[in-house]
Parts: structure tokens; sequence; C-alpha cells
């Protein structure tokens, strides 16, 4: 296998490819052409070695750029793994990856007694968009958290007290230190929770609270739901918002012990326990020495 010293940046990159979203639902249709390219190009040994499995190779890659390369994927399955997996098992919580907020797409955002949204900075990342991407989560969570690497902390000393800080130590045998906590807001802008809201659930909250929908037309219902949505006292539009969104998705197939490579790759696609099961079925065929790469 390779060794450390010969990993370059640029294979390193190459590697990170595998995990994105195209290439896992490839593996669905067991097209395992993504993964065929790195064996030949970096790892050609794999296709000598008895019985190995496009899983065993995976969590080859997934070993080397936890240790070398840390990019987004690495970075949030470490943190959902290491923080946040006992937590959703253990209460009725949701969880979601890349939650949109206004003009913002949150890295992670997690629903339980209240809403609390988790933005990732890598050290490939930069500080540039950040208070833009916290004032609109403001808008909508209870409790907002920055979550980034130790050595990065400093370029992030200017963000409000009231935004939790959470360092990632990769040396120390709890990888995830609390810095300081995020200070609650139970405040909600309630014209930002309409939009996040979809059409069948701002109508079913306004039923939910006021015992039946206006009189209205698919041209104006988004108007006539929002001008009694803005009646609804903060408090308990907060809590309506919390309960619609841990209603929205189905439950996610997350492992606390098994294969924990491919937590964040369940939740991206949003995979149950059948179709998660269905993908490691696959992966765990055998890489065969013969095959040929298509040329596309």
């Amino acid at each position: 296998m390779s060794k450390a010293s010969n990993f370059t940046t640029n294979q390193l990159r190459d590697y990170s490819t595998l995990f994105s979203r195209n290439q896992v639902k490839s593996w669905f249709k067991n097209d395992f052409t993504s993964i065929y390219q790195k064996i030949y190009r970096y790892d050609e040994e794999w296709l000598t070695m008895n019985n190995s499995t496009y899983v065993e190779y995976l969590r080859y890659v997934y070993k080397v750029l936890e240790s070398h390369y840390q990019n987004e994927y690495i970075f949030k399955n470490s943190f959902l793994n290491e923080c946040l997996i006992k937590e959703i098992s253990s209460t009725n919580s949701q969880i979601f990856s890349e939650f949109r907020v206004g003009n913002a797409v949150a890295d992670l955002a997690m629903f339980n007694g209240t809403s609390k949204v988790f933005e990732i900075k890598t050290e490939m990342d930069s500080a540039k968009r950040l208070d833009f991407q916290l004032q609109n989560y403001q808008r909508a969570f209870n409790e907002i958290y920055l979550v980034l690497p130790e050595s990065k902390l400093y370029q992030y000393q200017h963000i409000g007290k009231e935004i939790g800080i959470i360092v990632y130590q990769p040396n120390f045998i709890e990888k995830f230190k609390v810095i300081h906590k995020a200070i609650p807001n139970q405040t909600v802008d309630k014209n930002t929770i309409m939009k996040v809201l979809h059409t069948h659930e701002y109508k079913n909250l306004v039923k939910s609270h006021f015992g039946k929908l206006p009189k209205m037309t698919s041209f104006n219902q988004f108007e006539k739901c929002r001008e009694l949505i803005l009646q609804i006292p903060n408090d308990e539009l907060n809590s309506y918002f919390i309960s619609f969104m841990k209603a929205r998705q189905k439950s996610i197939a997350l492992n606390k012990k098994h294969y924990r490579e491919f937590n964040q790759i369940s939740l991206a696609l949003k995979l149950s326990k059948t179709e998660r099961k269905a993908l490691m079925e696959h992966l765990k065929l055998p890489i065969k020495p013969n095959h040929v790469l298509s040329t596309s």
C-alpha cells in the first residue's frame, strides 16, 4: 500500500472524490468504476490481494484521508460519529445534512427539544461568508455552533459570544472539545420560518394552531397562511417549527459501531436501514483483478 510519505495533495484530493453523492449512487448499480480508477492509479497491489473487497479499500482510503486530508466529508463524518450519533440514537432527534435557511445552507442541523445548527469550517475553508451564514441561521435556530480545527481558532475570535465553538483535536482521545456553549435564542424570525416550511407544512401548521385553513387559492395560499403565522406567539411557533422539522424526513440509518465511515453518506443520501444494508452488500463484493475501466 502507499506510504504516508508518498501521498501528494492531488492524490488525497482524488481519493476524497470517492465519498461524493454521485459516486455512491453508482455503487448501488454495481458500477465501481470510480473505485477502480483510484486502484489502478495509486494502489494496484489491491488487485493481487486475495478476497479483498470494495468496502475494505474504501475504509483504507478513509483512514488515509482522516490522517492526511480532512476535507468536509471526513470532518462532518467524524463530528457526526464522535458528538451527535449518541444523542440522535438516545433521543427523539432528527438530523439533516445541508439544511437550507434563507440564502445559506447549514452543514448539519439537528432538532430535538430545541433546534441546533452546526457550521463546519475545515482547514481548507475560509471565513469569508461566515458572518452572512450566521445571520441567516440566527433567524431560525435556537443554538448555533461553529465547528473548526483547533489550529484555526484564532481566525474566528471575532465571533459573537452567543455562537458556540467546538474545536477538533485530532491527536486527542476525545477529538472534539467544546470551547464554549451556544447561548440559546428562543426568538425566531417568523418570515424566515415561513420560507423554510414546505407548502403542506405551513398549511398544516395553520390548521393545527387555528383549527382550520383560511379561504384561499393556490395563488394566494402563501400570503394567507403567512398572515396567520405572523400572529402566532414566538415560543409556540418555535415549537411548531421543531416538531414539523422532526417529522419532515424518515429515520436515517446511522450505525454507532459498524462501518462508521459511511454514516455521513447515509445522512447525505437519506438512506433507510434497508437502503444502507443494500449499499453495504454491494460494497462487500470482491474486487475483480480483470475489471476493465470504461473510457468515460
